[in-house]
């Protein structure tokens, strides 16, 4: 945190710095995401005296809520697939590649 920062901010640092080591970060990682949100959080408000156009508009770092790591389920994987193909007991599931198991799903 920067010299200077309220004590408001340097709770937020440590909060979000603990929630992140606890989903599994590395702690340098969990250092860079606490830094750059409060960072943002501080530039949304005014408390930084330069700010980039990125920090100032568009959703705050609560609401966006990690919409940019994850993109959704891409579905099963071959190997569940494969396996509920052993499971009903298709015939030729050890020659198919992942689209044509996708199809058996359905018959």
């Amino acid at each position: 945190m920067p010299r200077g920062s309220s004590p408001k901010r340097e709770r937020q640092y440590e909060h979000i710095k603990e929630s992140a080591e606890q989903r599994g970060e590395s702690t340098k990682r969990a250092r860079e995401i606490a830094s750059r949100t409060v960072n943002k959080l501080r530039a949304r408000s005014g408390e930084s005296k330069t700010a980039s156009r990125t920090s100032t508009q568009g959703k705050s770092p609560s609401q966006r809520g990690g919409q940019r790591s994850h993109s959704g389920s891409p579905g099963p994987t071959y190997d569940q697939l494969y396996g509920e193909a052993k499971r009903r007991n298709i015939e030729g599931r050890s020659s198919m590649n992942k689209a044509q198991l996708k199809q058996t799903r359905g018959k």
